[in-house]
């Protein structure tokens, strides 16, 4: 017997950073599967739109948390709307993205990025875990990135918080699989969202620029089949490349004047 997405996820997802991007496609796609969803980011105004237009397009139930992810008392906000629901679903989208020299940014914009990349993504998938491990069904979708893959100069704490995504969500495919609950690591890849266009890269016939539909498509389909997956068949062929026939230090090497010639010139 076939079970459907909404059977297996429902009845309510919970994205986070669903305000644009990526995270307002995962909202849209969960409610085309049948899902109610939370919405959850910083600006009330834009969650109240994207749940107007879910509403009237999917006719599903949705909520909506306006929240800085970054803060230390994320849960003391979202429990009191969720503690009544039934979240079968997590998708742990929110993250920043900024592309600079590490010394270039502030104290404060790293510990910024490394609270919301990680910390606030660990603390819901530890809260919302606990409940689909004792309804023994749900999934829990963790959002990393190519850069995860090896040292990306130019987003280095990013990197670095994408790869504890990664690692954090194939570590947990395999404890809260043997609970019924499905954790996926997806990586993007280069996606055409709000983040990508604020980093203004230039044009290059070496990166294939994804769009939002199609990448979390790829998502939502690979969560419950694999501990991790890196959309676009052409990210996975170069990364396939770059793990079996260049060392280590070749493959920093060589992301390294990709990201200069996208997004430079750095010293």
């Amino acid at each position: 017997m076939t079970i459907s997405f909404a059977d297996k996820y429902g009845p309510w997802a919970l994205v986070t950073g669903a305000s644009k991007g990526l995270g307002t496609e995962f909202a849209h796609q969960c409610a085309k599967r049948g899902l109610n969803t939370i919405l959850v980011a910083r600006s009330g105004e834009l969650l109240d739109e994207q749940a107007g237009q879910i509403k009237e397009k999917y006719k599903v139930e949705v909520q909506t948390i306006a929240l800085d992810l970054s803060r230390p008392d994320i849960l003391d906000v979202i429990t009191p709307v969720t503690d009544s629901l039934e979240v079968g679903l997590l998708i742990n989208n929110a993250g920043i993205s900024r592309v600079r020299p590490f010394l270039e940014h502030s104290l404060k914009q790293l510990l910024t990025q490394l609270n919301l990349n990680t910390r606030a993504a660990m603390i819901l998938a530890y809260h919302f875990g606990h409940k689909m491990a004792k309804t023994r069904r749900g999934g829990i979708i963790f959002l990393s990135s190519g850069s995860a893959k090896n040292g990306t100069p130019f987003v280095a704490n990013y990197a670095g918080t994408k790869a504890y995504n990664l690692i954090l969500g194939e570590s947990l495919w395999y404890e809260l699989g043997n609970k019924g609950v499905d954790v996926l690591g997806f990586m993007p890849g280069s996606t055409k969202t709000p983040g990508w266009d604020l980093n203004k890269p230039k044009a290059s016939s070496m990166v294939k620029v994804m769009g939002v539909q199609e990448t979390v498509t790829e998502a939502l389909d690979a969560l419950g089949k694999h501990p991790s997956w890196l959309a676009g068949r052409s990210n996975r062929i170069a990364f396939f490349i770059m793990d079996k026939l260049m060392t280590r230090s070749q493959s920093i090497r060589t992301v390294g004047k990709l990201m200069k010639s996208l997004f430079g010139p750095f010293q």
